[in-house]
Formats: C-alpha cells, sequence, structure tokens
C-alpha cells in the first residue's frame, strides 16, 4: 500500500540548485534511511513531504486518512507548559478516542455512542494510554512531568519532541536526526522499539548501526541523482561500492572515446558534412561525461605534528561536583602517548564536564591535573562555530592557521584542507550563514585540524554530519597519529576509531574499559544477570504470576500480599468480562449503564490495589 508518492520536486535558494527531478515512493511497513551529503537538501526533502515547506517543481501526494508524524531538528514547544500538559495539547488521535470514550461514560443513556467508543478503544488499545506513555517519556529520561518546557535544556526538549511523535502512533513517521541528544541506553531502547512496532519509517540518521539494524530500504541522493537499494546498510555499502567500480569503468572507457574522437575533430576541415556534424554533437556528449569529476575526497595525510614528550596527561586523585552531584570521585588515569580513548555513559552522568576538567575550562575540587609541556589540544566542543556576519567559509579557517605541516617538508594549505572534507572551490566562497547545520559542524571540524593539535578532544562530532563526512572524519582520524578522546553515542564511530573507553556510571563512579563500544557490550552481556530491577513506572498486568519472597514483610504485610495478588487476578477477570459484555449487539442502554458504572468501580479498585501490591513489592525488593 502505498502512502507518500514524491513526484519530480525541486527546490532552490537564487541560483543554488539543492535538488531537481526527485521522485520516489514510500509503502506501508518500508523502513527507509535517505543518505545524502550535507547540504544536499535532505531536511527540505523532509519538510515538503510533512507539508511544512513546498517544492518548486512537482508534488507530493499522500494517501487520504494516513497520519503523518514529523520530528524535526528543531520544534516549537509551549514554554509555559509542563511535559504531561504538552502531552495532552498534541493532536493525538488515541489522545481524543480516550476522551470520546470518557464523554461516552458520563451519557450512559446513548448505547450506540458508547458501543462506538468502545470499539475505538479496543481497535487503538488505548486502555493503557496512560502506561504508554509515561514508559517512553521514561525511557527517555523524562520522569518528571509536572516540570515546564521552559526550564527543559535543548536535549531534553527533542527527546519531548521524540516521546510526542511516538506516543502518537502514527502510520508514517518522519524522523530528521533522531538519535542527536540520546545517549547509548537510549539509542538501544529506541532501536528495539521501532523492530517491534509496526510503523513505516522515512529518516535521515548518521548513525549506522542504526541504518543497519532498523532500516529495509535505503534511498541515496548522489550529485543530483537518486539510487535505492532495497536493503540494510551493509548492502548498501556493498551495492554502491559495485556501482562506483561500474562508474569508474565506464568513466576510463568515455575518456579513451574522447581522446580518439578529439583527434578526429583536430582533423577535419570546418566545411562539415550532416554525418560529420552528427559525430561532433555525439563527441560533445562524450566529452561532458569524460569530465565528469566526483567530489568524495578521501584523507590521506601525513600529518608532520608537533612531537608529544613522555608526559602527555596525568589525573591524581581528582574529584569534582556540582552541588550534591558528583562527577568525578578520586579519578586517576596517565596517558600513554597515542591512546585513543571513547567516553560513554548517560547523559547528566558528567561526560562533558570531564573535557573541561582535563581542557582546565574547569577547576577540580581536590587532586591534580598535570599536563605535558608539549600537548598542543585540539577541541572540538558541542557549541559549534560562532558564525560572523558577513564570514566566509576560507576566512574562518585562516583565522587558526594558513596551513599543516605534513612528510618529507610538504604542506597542506587552508583551501586544500577545506577541499578534503567536501568544501569545493566555489563553496569555499560562501557566507558561512547560508551553509547548512552540518555543513557548519564540518567547517568547524577543519578550523581545529588547521590548528595542528597533537592531543584532539571531540565532543560528540558526529551529530549533523552525514555519512559521507563520517567517512572522511574516520579516515583522518585513522591516520592521526596524537592522542584522541572523543565522547559519542555513535557506535560505529567509537569501534572504529577508539582502543579503551571511559565509561561515566554516574555518582562519580568512572570504570576504565580496554576495548571498543561492541566489545563493551559483549563484556556487559556476559556478566551474570541481576534480579530483577524495580519496575516502578509500570503497573503489573499479570500480577497473579509474580511470585514474592516473605522474607522482608510483616507477618499481616505477608498476608496482605498474598491476598492482593488474588484480589487483582479476580478483579483483572471481572474487568474483561464486562468489556466481552459489550460486544454483545443486543445488550439493552439499561444493562449499559449499569455495567459501565461497575466497570469504573473495578478500573478504580484495580488501580488501588495494583499500587498498593506495587508498594509492599518494592519493600521487598529494598
Amino acid at each position: 500500500m502505498n502512502y507518500v508518492s514524491v513526484e519530480n520536486i525541486a527546490k532552490s535558494y537564487g541560483e543554488k540548485i539543492l535538488f531537481q527531478d526527485i521522485s520516489f515512493g514510500i509503502n506501508k511497513d518500508q523502513k527507509i534511511a535517505f543518505v545524502a551529503k550535507n547540504g544536499s537538501g535532505k531536511t527540505s526533502i523532509l519538510n515538503i513531504i510533512a507539508g511544512l515547506d513546498t517544492s518548486d517543481t512537482g508534488q507530493v501526494v499522500s494517501r487520504k486518512g494516513i497520519h503523518i508524524a514529523y520530528l524535526a531538528q528543531n520544534t516549537e514547544l509551549d514554554p509555559n507548559l509542563t511535559i504531561e500538559e504538552v502531552i495532552f495539547s498534541t493532536d493525538n488521535k488515541i489522545l481524543s478516542i480516550v476522551k470520546q470514550y470518557e464523554k461516552a461514560l458520563l451519557n450512559p443513556d446513548d448505547g450506540d455512542a458508547y458501543q462506538e467508543a468502545f470499539e475505538l478503544m479496543e481497535q487503538y488499545n488505548a486502555w493503557d494510554f496512560e502506561t504508554q506513555y509515561k514508559q517512553i517519556l521514561s525511557k527517555l529520561k523524562l520522569d518528571d512531568l509536572s516540570l515546564k518546557i521552559s526550564v527543559l535544556s535543548g536535549g531534553q526538549r527533542k527527546r519531548l519532541s521524540l516521546a510526542i511523535v511516538l506516543i502518537s502512533k502514527p502510520d508514517l513517521l518522519i524522523l530528521d536526526e533522531p538519535t542527536n541528544h540520546l545517549d547509548l541506553e537510549m539509542i538501544e531502547w529506541l532501536e528495539a522499539y521501532f523492530a517491534k512496532e509496526k510503523i513505516t519509517l522515512f529518516m535521515v540518521t548518521h548513525d549506522r548501526y542504526f541504518l543497519e539494524r532498523v532500516c529495509n530500504e535505503i534511498i541515496e541522493l548522489d550529485q543530483g541523482k537518486l539510487y535505492k537499494y532495497k536493503g540494510n546498510y551493509s548492502y548498501y555499502l556493498q551495492n554502491k561500492e559495485e556501482r562506483l567500480a561500474l562508474e569508474a569503468t565506464n568513466l576510463s572507457k568515455a575518456k579513451s572515446l574522447f581522446k580518439k574522437e578529439l583527434d578526429w575533430m583536430r582533423k577535419q576541415p570546418k566545411a562539415r558534412t550532416t554525418k560529420s556534424k552528427s559525430r561532433t554533437d555525439d563527441f560533445y556528449k562524450i566529452k561532458e561525461k569524460a569530465h565528469q569529476r566526483r567530489q568524495d575526497h578521501q584523507v590521506q595525510l601525513e600529518i608532520n605534528m608537533e612531537r608529544l614528550g613522555s608526559k602527555i596527561l596525568e589525573l591524581h586523585k581528582v574529584s569534582k561536583a556540582f552541588g550534591e552531584k558528583k562527577i568525578l570521585d578520586g579519578f586517576e588515569y596517565v596517558f600513554k602517548r597515542g591512546e585513543r580513548i571513547g567516553i560513554i555513559g548517560k547523559n547528566g552522568t558528567g561526560k562533558s564536564s570531564f573535557l573541561n576538567v582535563i581542557t582546565q575550562k574547569s577547576e577540580v575540587d581536590s587532586g591534580k591535573v598535570v599536563l605535558g609541556e608539549t600537548v598542543k589540544y585540539g577541541y572540538y566542543t558541542q557549541a559549534g562555530i560562532v558564525v560572523k556576519p558577513g564570514q566566509k567559509v576560507i576566512e574562518v579557517v585562516k583565522e587558526f592557521g594558513e596551513e599543516i605541516p605534513l612528510a618529507k617538508g610538504r604542506r597542506i594549505s587552508a583551501s586544500q584542507l577545506l577541499e578534503r572534507f567536501l568544501f569545493d572551490k566555489k563553496k569555499q566562497y560562501d557566507f558561512v550563514e547560508k551553509l547548512s547545520g552540518g555543513e557548519q559542524k564540518r567547517l568547524y571540524l577543519c578550523a581545529v585540524l588547521i590548528q595542528n593539535p597533537n592531543f584532539l578532544i571531540l565532543d560528540e562530532p558526529t551529530n549533523d554530519l552525514d555519512v559521507v563526512t563520517l567517512n572522511v572524519l574516520e579516515n583522518f582520524l585513522l591516520d592521526f597519529p596524537g592522542n584522541l578522546i572523543v565522547v559519542s553515542h555513535d557506535r560505529y564511530f567509537m569501534d572504529k576509531i577508539v582502543d579503551g573507553l571511559f565509561v561515566f556510571r554516574g555518582e562519580g563512579v568512572v570504570e576504565n574499559f580496554p576495548g571498543n563500544y561492541s566489545d563493551y557490550r559483549a563484556y556487559e552481556s556476559s556478566k551474570p544477570k541481576e534480579k530483577a530491577e524495580k519496575k516502578t513506572e509500570n503497573k503489573p498486568k499479570e500480577v497473579q504470576q509474580k511470585s514474592a519472597p516473605k522474607g522482608k514483610l510483616s507477618f499481616n504485610e505477608n498476608r496482605e500480599f498474598g491476598l492482593l495478588e488474588k484480589d487483582i487476578e479476580s478483579l483483572q477477570k471481572r474487568k474483561k468480562t464486562i468489556e466481552e459484555q459489550f460486544l454483545n449487539v443486543e445488550i439493552s442502554p439499561e444493562e449499559i449503564a449499569e455495567k459501565s458504572q461497575e466497570l469504573q468501580e473495578i478500573i478504580s479498585s484495580l488501580e488501588t490495589k495494583e499500587e498498593r501490591w506495587l508498594e509492599l513489592s518494592m519493600k521487598l525488593e529494598g
């Protein structure tokens, strides 16, 4: 079933053409990733499909009646509302069904309205709406529903926007970089969620493991042309390599033919026959094909950086806290030359604060940070580049340096570095404010690298970078001979670049793990499973299946616990029986009113007993 047809759309700003003649379709149950370089118009295409922008030509046709939800990179939320108020103020179909059902309960005489509302509740599984949305918010670390939007960080707002579109359960979900501002645990939960839920996806993401595990089709926009790959990221890489190899072969043949035709053209007199004119026209077509150049640049730099001495960076019993929140608690580590460390941990555990400590932007509470005399930091922060009005791309990089020295006396200029990071000569003289978010991040990287550091510190360098640029950056870092610290939630990037991890557990606990992210996950999975975690966010569905040890409750509490399990089981069965009775078309309005009242009483009793059951079960576990 086709949900959306994109037909010959185009977009340009002045003389700059982003894309033209783009056509593709999105069908039910497809999970499509859209891949293209930064600045190619990915976000513009998403906005056009979502109806937030219009194309210069062509059209987007959506199937009548389908619900489309869009997670943009920046969404507007009312700062005066709380998290819960925002959830209930959204245009959510399930929420409207719940309200319809509640209204029907207040008017028991209208049997038809109640029957319709009840059937909709069943069809959309709306009975557990509150539980569902609280589970999603909890997974995204938004537990305090009373917080106002005005006090949320940028990352919390992005996670709330993600929660809103997930809760709405759309037919088609459009996502622009959904993993930005999520920690690794959240990303893995989101992967599992999309694998479980029957939902159609169209997304832009730089997270290649996410692409691998979630998507079943990839559409690539490359130099103005669309290429479709029916498979995941691995399949895409393999088939793209084959396509490029074929293009290279055809290009070589075109060059040979061009040389032959060039000789013929030079030998011909000015007067041409019809036949020779036809061949001349063909010649110019061959010339155009032969002079095609791919814009991909492989970074292969033998950087002649300033040599690191024997002392690099030493941390001796370092402690740091913000109020009662501990970041480091007696942390010790001595860096060796050439070490590559990745930093992982949940949001809010102090990863960025740690970087500020080692770069001495933030003072420690106790302990000592000793930096070697030869160390020259290159610090890429999440804040990004400060855009100055009227400043051009090349001017930004030249502010920090004109060139980088290479091995054997060679040098690379600021312009050449920009070219290697996919800024062609024309792009280098564009105004910075005209660049896309991803292009600005790429420019900021160049500004850091032109300073020729021997110790690179990168705080979430992969955010907003496209897959092509990530490959370029990875190649650069693989050749980088100095020390490296990376904070990133991009698991593919971490696996490829780092050799060890600092795992931030929170409360000042930092573990040193010798391996990359996949090694760490395999190690964690091999550890003995802990006892069942506390489940404070979920009310038990089948409480009668839970067995509870009787050693930590009083005699009366043990007895109450056992009775609660039986009562809850009995109430759940009675609730189900009444709900089934409502499906009987012969039920009278009087019976509907009577059963509705009974159902409300059962639901209220269930909530009270389940809350008490949870209270006692937590006492058992704690």
